[in-house]
């Protein structure tokens, strides 16, 4: 059987698919907005760190050629230089001067007209012909440069003459320059919360990322730009820049980077936490599917059922019980099982109109035959009254014709009687009653004209008091059993022990069922429609109203009776009851 053939797992499979995809959409749509958020982040704050590199870098060089320029404009500086550029002359001022400036590892350095090197400050391990190189490069004009410094990184130099009042060249070169080594490359990763490497010739010569991956940077200073790379694993976004603005054949370069896996490390955690919110946002929505699916289909299910012990026990009269307050009923469906009912109740009411349709138009059928049955019994009393008027009458004769007169008057009493039974609705007085008594005592009732008569009992103790009318109830009963004695007393097995059968049994919580089964001569395929038929009978001594009576009883009491029969094979009479039979 296909999943998809319920109603209600077709709700619910609807319903939680569409919410385990709005859900899958969300939590998709979330995710890629809060990653490509944090990307986002991630380069501007490297863009951000990179630029405050450039900035610091020129704000300092600034700084430099300012102070540079006013100390070179110094009389002091310039008698110095003049005095014949004594080395120990210069030393002293240069020591003065390079005291003034910010920062204890600035290089202070100052040549001659020549270039020659006359005092070098703050300059250890840089190579003076490097220096005096790019001291003789800033020429008149001034410039800003920049070279390797050996063991430290790369040194930033700004250079300017020192001009000469009496002649167009200038007396010598000052030049004021700043390490950029591992202290600067620190300093700038507590600033921009962002690793910074210092290169020059191909070469990592400062960096706060371990020496180890100096190797794989390495090959970045060639190529300015943005790059990503991988470095122990973790993933890096990295921009290069020169330090040094301008064309220069070797150009110093600044390296910063920022760790990809650790600034979208939390974007894990994040993960999980959306993964297991849609895990209990799918596990809610699945419920609430299967409940609301329920909502709709549990009165559907409530209808099939009903309609199902419809066709089971024949009772059209059933009803869906309705729940007075239902907060989460369907009204549809609400309105679905009211219009049930009240079908329900139209049947009813045309089962009881037909039925007395039924009575009355078998009154009218009955006229003839109940002529025909009085007519009978009043022509032998007219005969036996005319054998009286006889004067030649003997004892012996009065005395027949008057047993025959007592006889007669006494069918015609019980054919009226009968026939009021029939034709008179009958009522029934309701109350707690056992049915297995009630069978017990008809067999004994039933079994009091035929003293050897062999019933045997089979009855279910699993049987509920019923409501119902025990008196009509056992009436009924003996109707039956009556017929059952006679059909075995003229069967092929009238020589069996125990030839009629009585048992009881539980159906199901609401009904129960009697059948009386004998072994007896059968009924005819023709007259079995006609059994129920009041004054229906195939015996000379019968009345044929006792099953017709016996119907009443049963219908009346809300219940159902059958006949099935084979001809010498014997009868079945099957009797369905309500536990609780109508108030009507």
């Amino acid at each position: 059987m296909s999943a998809f053939a319920s109603l209600t797992n077709r709700i619910f499979f609807a319903m939680a698919f569409i919410a385990v995809v709005a859900i899958a959409v969300a939590v998709y749509i979330v995710n890629r907005a809060v990653t490509k958020q944090a990307e986002g982040d991630l380069a501007r704050g490297l863009e951000e760190a990179a630029s405050n590199v450039q900035v610091y870098r020129n704000a300092l060089l600034d700084t430099f050629q300012r102070e540079a320029r006013l100390i070179a404009d110094l009389p002091k500086l310039k008698a110095a230089l003049d005095s014949n550029s004594d080395p120990n002359t210069v030393q002293g001022v240069a020591q003065e001067y390079k005291n003034l400036l910010p920062g204890s590892d600035v290089l202070f350095a100052i040549s001659d007209r020549q270039g020659r090197m006359l005092v070098t400050i703050g300059a250890a391990g840089v190579p003076e012909q490097a220096l005096a190189a790019a001291m003789r490069s800033s020429g008149v004009h001034g410039s800003t440069t920049a070279f390797p410094q050996e063991g430290r990184g790369v040194l930033l130099v700004t250079s300017v003459p020192v001009p000469d009042p009496s002649q167009p060249d200038p007396m010598g070169t000052l030049s004021v320059g700043a390490s950029w080594g591992q202290a600067q490359a620190t300093l700038f990763k507590s600033m921009s919360d962002s690793e910074i490497a210092f290169g020059m010739n191909g070469a990592i010569l400062a960096s706060t990322l371990p020496p180890a991956t100096w190797t794989a940077l390495a090959p970045l200073l060639s190529t300015p730009g943005s790059h990503s790379l991988t470095l122990n694993g973790d993933e890096y976004l990295a921009i290069t820049r020169p330090l040094v603005e301008g064309a220069a054949a070797v150009q110093p370069m600044s390296i910063v980077l920022r760790s990809r896996s650790e600034r979208l490390r939390f974007l894990r955690g994040l993960h999980t936490q959306f993964a297991v919110t849609a895990v209990v946002a799918v596990f809610v929505a699945v419920l609430l599917s299967y409940a609301i699916a329920r909502t709709v289909t549990r009165p559907l299910g409530a209808i099939t059922t009903t309609m199902r012990e419809m066709t089971a026990s024949g009772d059209l009269t059933t009803r869906i019980p309705i729940p007075a307050e239902a907060r989460w009923q369907d009204e549809d469906a609400r309105l679905l099982a009211t219009t049930f009912n009240a079908l329900t109740g139209s049947i009813e009411r045309f089962q009881r109109e037909a039925t007395q349709r039924e009575r009355l138009s078998s009154l009218g059928r009955l006229s003839t035959v109940i002529a025909h049955e009085i007519r009978n019994p009043l022509m032998i009393i007219k005969t036996a009254l005319r054998a009286l008027r006889r004067e030649d009458a003997t004892h012996p004769q009065i005395q027949a014709a008057a047993r025959d007169i007592d006889e007669e008057a006494g069918r015609l009493n019980r054919i009226v009687s009968e026939v009021l039974d029939f034709a008179r609705p009958i009522k029934f007085d309701l109350g707690p009653a056992s049915l297995n008594a009630l069978a017990e005592d008809a067999v004994r009732a039933a079994k009091a004209g035929d003293g050897h008569a062999v019933i045997r009992l089979d009855l279910d103790p699993a049987i509920p008091p019923l409501t119902t009318d025990g008196e009509r109830l056992r009436q009924a009963l003996v109707n039956i059993l009556g017929n059952a004695l006679q059909a075995t007393a003229a069967g092929p097995t009238a020589a069996d022990p125990a030839p009629i059968r009585l048992k009881t049994a539980r159906l199901d919580p609401r009904h129960v069922a009697i059948t009386v089964a004998d072994r007896g001569v059968g009924i005819a395929p023709e007259d079995l429609p006609r059994v129920f038929d009041p004054y229906f009978t195939t015996r000379r001594t019968g009345t044929g109203i006792g099953l017709a009576i016996s119907r009443n009883i049963i219908e009346g009491l809300g219940g159902r009776i059958t006949v099935a029969s084979e001809r010498d094979r014997g009868t079945e009479v099957r009797i369905e009851l309500p536990v609780d039979a109508p108030t009507a």
